[in-house]
């Protein structure tokens, strides 16, 4: 017996499904939400029995991975009729940390990092709340509070991530999945329970872990992401081992939380970022008070007496050692792909054995029933919401007869230090390599947010709020009237800020098109309406008075050109135009960048980096109906 709103139409189906209809005047919000249930999930009854009985095993489909895409996946096959069952199962870290559903994004990365950033900021915002006249004073931090508030929102968004399962329809299984065959699982339960699982189709979301630096006493001292969003007590003194974003946003917020915070990087920070945007930030973080060591590797972890850790690191340029104690040392060197203790080889998926990555066409991987999406796949971006776009698309190649595929290109990011950077494109020395230094235009601009204007407060002779501490780069490509191929932003607010530029990158818009835009004022997104400095000019992009710098430069000098941003042959007085040219023909694109380099740059950008034999790689059956 169900009340509902909806029409005639409705009504007279439900009813020849035998459920007692009658009109709801004034219905509660528990028996309306009852009715859109019903005749969602009633209609779909026969086409999932249909479809069972055309291939004969017991689900349509089973998504391996209850992470962001896996969800997304799973929730959007059920909704378009297919029988779908979603596994999930969390292998505790060597600390013994462990979470509930919703994968690394929801328990031990996106969320938590975003919300102790968030802390980290309303420390920082004290300084400028007195500046406008606030009477307040920092007691300090309450680690065990902001871990237990942390934690609270976890908890909830975990139940939440089951109650949709369920209402989707999507049998729910906390067990590790491992291939048996291309079209059966065994799902082994945390008390030891094995069930056998078959399906038509099965997709691979099982994400990835954080990796250690693979020397001695790494595991038994060090924590990674998955421990540091729930220690018990605060983390003290802290080193953290990594160049990555991770490792940046881990050192970022603790900083900003208060505690003395190191960073230990072997080659260049933020790799297959812009290089110019990257030094900037780790610029602002060590006036600030974060210690960097620059070209440098562990090579020993050890308990002392007193429980800290003694980490012993070689300078790889130079070759000498050294030592320092630590309460807490946080490894983010890398991620590997959870895939290596599935079997896949008795699936017939091939895979790369050192990281775990598979690769995919279209999501599709060598074996034509089984699909991978998010951060298990080879040279694509391990962000969350590329993971559940592609895993909606996917269901609805498969069960919703769309032709729509995951687009990979120009998916924009932000990375979430104390100055926010958020980009979408290709960095200045990707854009460089591809296009040719010459045929790019590169602006720039230093400027302060004017709500940072009234606060002049001084650390350590170091100004909180710095005069043109923040920064944007436009990157534009001259033969197609500078349509903007790179956008670079640090300042506040960083994500919010590039989610709408992403928009007008993604769908081609030039440099004429920004300035034709009228900013909002007084804003910082309102600087890519304005920003005109060219590096080629040579001018100044400094907003401040004349003898203003950027913090942390060396003191103002004639400005050169850098390398690569010469006026063009055509530009150049002729007595330079003739070597210009003859430069020119003789350069070599991307010369000095790693492979490594390369390759990650490309990926941050969307630029497709599979290789023929991947992009060709045949099926036996249709991919998604495309």
């Amino acid at each position: 017996r169900v009340r509902t709103r909806r029409g005639a139409h409705t009504t007279r189906r439900l009813r020849g499904q035998g459920v007692r209809c009658y009109p709801a005047h004034t219905p509660t919000a528990l028996l309306a939400q009852a009715a859109r249930r019903l005749a969602r999930l009633v209609p779909l009854a026969p086409a999932r029995a249909m479809a069972a009985q055309a291939h004969g095993y017991e689900y349509d489909i089973v998504v391996i991975g209850g992470g962001s895409g896996g969800l997304a996946c799973s929730k959007e096959a059920a909704k378009l009729g297919a029988k779908v069952a979603c596994l999930d199962f969390v292998t505790p870290s060597p600390h013994g940390t462990t979470w509930g559903l919703g994968g690394t994004c929801v328990n031990v990365g996106c969320i938590p990092k975003k919300l102790m950033h968030q802390a980290g900021i309303l420390g920082e915002g004290l300084s400028d709340a007195k500046s406008f006249g606030w009477k307040v004073e920092s007691g300090g931090l309450d680690w065990p509070a902001l871990v237990t508030a942390v934690q609270d929102h976890i908890g909830s968004t975990n139940f939440g991530y089951r109650v949709q399962l369920r209402d989707a329809g999507v049998t729910y299984i906390n067990a590790k999945g491992v291939f048996v065959d291309a079209h059966t699982i065994e799902a082994t339960k945390k008390n030891g329970k094995v069930q056998t699982i078959t399906a038509d189709k099965f997709v691979i979301a099982v994400g990835g872990r954080p990796s250690y630096p693979g020397v001695e006493g790494d595991k038994e001292c060090c924590i990674t992401s998955d421990d540091v969003f729930s220690l018990a007590e605060a983390p003290g003194k802290t080193l953290c081992v990594g160049a990555s974003y991770i490792s940046l946003e881990t050192a970022g917020f603790l900083g900003a939380l208060g505690y003395e915070v190191s960073v230990m990087a072997r080659s260049i920070f933020l790799r297959g970022f812009d290089q110019e945007v990257a030094e900037h930030i780790v610029g602002h973080m060590e006036r600030h008070g974060t210690k960097l060591l620059r070209e440098v590797v562990p090579t020993k972890f050890e308990k002392t007496e007193a429980g800290k850790v003694k980490v012993t690191y070689k300078n790889t340029k130079f070759g000498f050692e050294a030592s320092d104690e630590f309460d807490t040392v946080v490894c983010a060197v890398g991620r590997t792909a959870v895939t290596l203790d599935m079997n896949l080889d008795k699936a017939g998926v091939t895979y790369n054995p050192n990281t775990g990555k598979i690769a995919a066409v279209d999501e599709q991987t060598n074996v034509p029933n089984i699909y991978a999406i998010g951060d298990v796949l080879e040279q694509r971006q391990e962000l969350t919401p590329v993971a559940i776009k592609a895993g909606q698309r996917l269901a609805r190649r498969l069960y919703g007869g769309s032709t729509l595929k995951m687009d990979y290109n120009l998916v924009p990011t932000a990375v979430f230090t104390p100055l926010e950077y958020g980009c979408v494109g290709m960095s200045e020395e990707l854009a460089a390599e591809t296009y040719g230094a010459d045929n790019i235009e590169v602006y720039v601009s230093y400027f302060k947010p004017l709500e940072w204007m009234t606060n002049h407060e001084e650390h350590d002779g170091v100004a909180v709020r710095e005069d043109n501490s923040c920064f944007m780069k436009v990157i534009t490509h001259l033969p197609e009237k500078e349509r903007v191929v790179g956008i670079h932003y640090i300042g506040p607010n960083a994500g919010e800020v590039m989610q709408g530029m992403a928009v007008a990158v993604k769908v081609g818009a030039t440099k004429q098109d920004f300035d034709d835009t009228v900013g909002i004022h007084p804003t910082v997104a309102e600087e890519c309406t304005t920003i005109s400095v060219t590096k080629r000019s040579g001018a100044s992009a400094l907003k401040a008075a004349a003898e203003a710098r950027v913090p942390g430069a060396p003191p103002p000098q004639p400005r050169a050109v850098p390398p690569g941003r010469e006026p063009t042959a055509a530009q150049a007085p002729p007595a330079r135009a003739a070597e210009m040219t003859a430069a020119s023909a003789n350069a070599q694109p991307g010369a000095g960048r790693s492979p490594k380099t390369r390759t990650a740059a490309r990926r941050w950008a969307g630029v497709d980096v599979s290789t023929p034999a991947e992009r060709e790689t045949p099926a036996s059956e249709p991919r998604c109906q495309q």
